[in-house]
């Protein structure tokens, strides 16, 4: 495990209090940050009717959003056509590429997203993401809504393997040089929360995402908010790990 830095406590009094709890905030990205079910979907659709298969309907994709991808359609193709996944993948990416340079591209960000990250953006806090989305299609959409300056370190299944391993949230505790008992992983899905708690870093879950509250408290979430504008006073509040 990496040693901890040393930084000099801030003087703001939220700084201070945030300073006092987490140096490391790691983002999900699909379903957290921004709203990205319609070209799931549809990318979903074309990769699965290009091989003559049945379309999954939208719940059984969202109960595997998160995943890395040849993971979550290894999940939802029917066990006779499982050989076929990579190929699957290969469609779904390339209908996720011609979206992203269509007129049709919709993936929104959450109310309150931008407001509080940028609330969180303090040299005192490392910012991160997370994600089951590749590098190349993260970047895309960190420079489409113009998010790419606040974050420190970019995790994906391109160096890492499907959440819930916890590589992800190690590499970024090593990339920052902090501990897990000042790192929280907020995200939709049990994926998130399980991954958070394998690297014994906190968890906190958003109730806007793909998997329910409950399913979400089930993977180990300590706090659940409901609203972007909760995000503060829930990290100002939860307790981190014992150190």
């Amino acid at each position: 495990m990496p040693q901890t830095v040393p930084r000099t406590p801030p003087e703001h009094p939220l700084d201070a209090a945030l300073f006092q709890r987490w140096r490391l905030i790691l983002f999900d990205f699909d379903g957290t940050l921004v709203d990205s079910q319609h070209g799931i979907r549809h990318c979903m659709t074309v990769a699965f009717e290009g091989h003559g298969l049945e379309a999954p309907e939208m719940g059984r994709i969202r109960s595997v959003v998160g995943l890395a991808l040849e993971v979550a359609i290894g999940e939802l193709l029917p066990p006779h056509a499982r050989r076929e996944t990579p190929a699957v993948a290969q469609r779904y990416r390339a209908a996720a590429l011609a979206l992203r340079t269509s007129d049709a591209f919709h993936e929104p960000l959450f109310d309150g997203a931008r407001e509080t990250l940028g609330e969180l953006d303090r040299p005192e806090l490392f910012l991160g993401i997370a994600t089951g989305k590749n590098l190349r299609g993260l970047q895309f959409s960190l420079e489409h809504h113009a998010l790419k300056d606040h974050f420190f370190t970019l995790h994906t299944p391109d160096t890492s393997p499907s959440k819930p391993h916890p590589d992800m949230v190690l590499r970024a505790m090593a990339a920052c040089g902090c501990g897990p008992e000042e790192t929280v992983v907020i995200g939709d899905t049990s994926f998130d929360m399980e991954m958070a708690r394998a690297a014994g870093a906190s968890a906190l879950g958003v109730s806007w995402g793909y998997h329910s509250i409950e399913r979400l408290q089930g993977a180990g979430a300590q706090g659940i908010v409901h609203e972007f504008s909760g995000v503060v006073p829930e990290l100002l509040t939860m307790e981190g790990n014992s150190r």
